[in-house]
């Protein structure tokens, strides 16, 4: 049967969900920020991880939950259909904000690791360069894009799961001539927790940032198959293996290298790697990096048009954003997005570290807001749903309750984090903006 080409196409499968999201989850965040996060906790940063990885476990079985009750409908429909137009429009428009924010920074880092190869080639032809190849790879049919996003991820966790496998060989004295400072790197340097346990709750600001972009299932379910059925499968399966993929390599790490002897101007991986007499660690590394990096960056492009689509086809933004192309593509949305991404590697140019520092408190901010409502969209749902959802977020309404309020304080930790006070101002600026705009747009009478 032929598609309707006024509508998004239902082609991604399964594993171009979980990819998908994982290739948002899996970027920098680990392959270079993990240093800071060691830096702030040592090797008991891994309870950070496993902490956030439990909240976030909470968050994605509430968007399977009511999935399962709203067939066809995504994250942004769920969010209206609790709080209605006014909170979905602010919580739409932020989540555009924060995944164009991310996209920028993203291909901004892509040309700058291209330049370890092309030092005489401008960041700003290489960032710009990066942001057409994004564009191209968004202009494809939803399932040409699914498939090239799972094996464009894929390469990535490839990396992580043969890192893993050597590293412990390395670590156990597993590979001949290699040392074995199990368990020494462990208790030496001030303990498992140098820093103290207080320590795990400031590395959670950064953990909450790498987690960012896992909700990104929830804008799939309008392209996805039978996802009503599939997703709670896949949420389960795509927990442990981020959690597994973000801990295991830090324990690695911390158990080859001294976590206090971690730089953060380059990537642990590559000091695991050197140490271990990998000859081209360097060139291998740079290549991961700048494969997780533009991973990240397709899937923003995507969570940002399917948003700007679902707002569109919503009323809560032009209906033209909400034009398809004969691939299934919302192309207005893209062109919007594309522009948005090209002006930001430009302003990138005239001022790089300082857009960088405005922008990177971003995702995480909103991320976590995002979250929030979530989780109060499936508390204020659950007593009125039409049918019997087919999966159930285990332990309601206590352990939905406690996620909310673990989330609240790592939101006003983050508040008040002086490091990030421009970027949080940013934030709050255009929520101000945001919420002014839907009181004017939508009236309390329900009139526009």
């Amino acid at each position: 049967m032929k598609s309707n080409p006024s509508t998004l196409q239902k082609k991604l499968l399964p594993r171009h969900i979980s990819f998908m999201a994982m290739g948002g989850v899996i970027g920098t965040g680990i392959f270079k920020g993990s240093a800071e996060t060691v830096g702030l906790a040592g090797p008991g940063v891994i309870f950070s991880y496993a902490f956030a990885g439990l909240l976030l476990l909470v968050v994605m079985g509430a968007i399977a939950e009511m999935a399962t009750v709203y067939p066809g409908r995504n994250m942004k429909d769920f969010i209206r259909e609790a709080f209605g137009e006014r909170i979905s429009f602010i919580l739409g428009w932020l989540y555009c904000f924060m995944w164009l924010a991310v996209c920028v920074i993203e291909v901004i880092a892509a040309g700058s690791f291209l330049q370890f190869w092309l030092p005489d080639v401008p960041l700003w032809i290489l960032s710009l360069a990066s942001a057409g190849f994004i564009l191209a790879v968004n202009m494809m049919s939803v399932a040409g894009y699914g498939e090239f996003e799972f094996w464009l991820a894929g390469i990535k966790i490839a990396m992580i799961v043969v890192f893993i496998g050597l590293g412990a060989a390395m670590l156990f004295g597993l590979i001949p001539g290699a040392q074995t400072p199990f368990p020494h790197n462990y208790i030496d340097y001030g303990g498992f927790f140098p820093n103290g346990w207080t320590a795990i709750f400031s590395a959670l600001l950064v953990v909450m940032f790498s987690y960012g972009g896992s909700e990104l299932i929830g804008l799939t379910l309008s392209e996805a198959q039978d996802a009503e059925k599939v997703l709670p499968r896949v949420v389960k399966s795509f927990i442990l293996r981020v959690v597994l993929f973000y801990t295991l390599p830090i324990l690695i790490i911390c158990g080859l290298v001294p976590w206090n002897s971690l730089g953060e101007e380059t990537s642990p991986f590559v000091q695991v790697l050197t140490s271990a007499g990998l000859q081209g660690a360097a060139h291998l590394m740079n290549f991961i990096l700048i494969t997780a990096v533009l991973s990240a960056a397709n899937s923003g492009i995507y969570g940002a048009t399917r948003m700007l689509y679902s707002m569109a086809t919503g009323g809560e933004a032009p209906a033209a954003l909400a034009k398809i192309s004969s691939k299934g593509v919302p192309v207005n949305s893209l062109k919007l997005s594309g522009t948005v991404l090209i002006l930001g590697s430009l302003l990138a140019y005239l001022n790089q570290a300082g857009l960088f520092r405005l922008l990177m408190a971003v995702p995480g901010f909103v991320v976590l807001l995002v979250w929030i409502t979530i989780c109060l969209s499936q508390l204020k749902l659950r007593k009125n749903y039409p049918v019997e959802p087919s999966f159930k977020v285990w332990g309601y309404p206590y352990i939905t309750t406690i996620t909310v309020c673990a989330l609240s304080v790592v939101a006003l930790l983050f508040l008040f984090d002086t490091q990030n006070r421009i970027s949080i101002g940013v934030c709050l600026g255009v929520l101000v903006l945001l919420t002014v705009w839907s009181m004017v747009r939508f009236r309390p009478a329900g009139g526009r």
